[in-house]
């Protein structure tokens, strides 16, 4: 067969419970002669007569009848699939989610998003994974679920949804000598030993084009993994630390400072990102308003 067409499933399931042209034609609204017409395209396709006259009645053929369960299965496999999915109940969903989110992503928002979830639903739970790279693979694949942080440049084919803007700001222990120095201008930050974050153990980044743009540039002394860490280490030394500032906000060793950079940066832009195969998946979307809701 060149293709299938799913509506000789239907009649043919119909022929079988009914043993009746007229008798399928009535159970799915078609006229007797339509019904007719597909008992003969039946007949070409299966090879088979099907049903056959016995009497005043007809009865089914041995093929026909060996097949009848089979096509019932098939026939309600097939309104299932296609007929829209239940509602979702919130209270009785039981079910994983992967999250894939940076350290300090993780540190400063997955208690608050953890306790609003399992206060609506408490059979889903999270599971939070590193973020060691941008690719998109186990969002493809679907060992990831959602994705949190900057959408990738090869994830054209990615659904994202802007959670929040950020900017970078510097990052000092209290008491730094940089606060008695006079207004913060680009060469007595560019003075300074700096402490970046970078993945990738890069020692560049925005703020040395920022700097080379107007002719000047830092020393990086140390490149740590995460801004966590760049925080940790800004607040035991002289270094100047760069991290995104809602990731600053809230020190609760009181060891901080934080200041606006005096050269300017790109927007940050932090997004949910995930594959359009979830897109109506109603457990899915749930989820991604429970994470709106969470930095709203």
């Amino acid at each position: 067969m060149s293709s299938l067409d799913l509506n000789l499933l239907v009649a043919l399931d119909a022929l079988l419970s009914e043993r009746s042209v007229s008798g399928a034609a009535r159970k799915l609204g078609l006229s007797t002669s339509a019904m007719s017409r597909t008992l003969s395209r039946l007949r070409v396709v299966l090879g088979d007569s099907v049903l056959v006259p016995a009497g005043r009645a007809m009865v089914a053929t041995p093929h026909a009848h060996a097949i009848a369960e089979q096509v019932r299965a098939l026939n309600a496999s097939v309104h299932a699939v296609l007929r829209p999915p239940p509602k979702l109940d919130i209270r009785t969903l039981t079910r994983d989610f992967t999250l894939r989110a940076n350290e300090a992503f993780v540190l400063l928002h997955a208690a608050r998003l953890g306790a609003a979830v399992a206060a609506a639903a408490p059979g889903v739970r999270l599971r939070f994974v590193p973020k060691p790279h941008k690719d998109i693979g186990p969002l493809r694949d679907g060992s990831v679920d959602l994705d949190i942080g900057i959408i990738s440049g090869d994830g054209a084919e990615l659904r994202a949804q802007t959670l929040y803007h950020d900017v970078f700001v510097g990052v000092v222990r209290k008491g730094h000598p940089l606060f008695g120095e006079g207004p913060m201008t680009p060469e007595r930050y560019a003075a300074w030993g700096h402490v970046v974050a970078s993945k990738k153990g890069s020692f560049t980044g925005p703020v040395d084009a920022a700097l080379a743009a107007i002719g000047l540039s830092r020393t990086i002394r140390i490149v740590a993994p995460s801004f966590p860490a760049v925080i940790a280490i800004a607040a035991a030394s002289d270094l100047i630390g760069l991290a995104p500032c809602s990731f600053c906000r809230d020190d609760p060793t009181g060891q901080t400072e934080i200041f606006d950079l005096p050269v300017t940066t790109p927007a940050i832009v932090i997004s949910q990102i995930w594959h359009p195969r979830m897109d109506a998946d109603l457990g899915h979307r749930w989820l991604r308003s429970m994470v709106v809701e969470a930095f709203r």
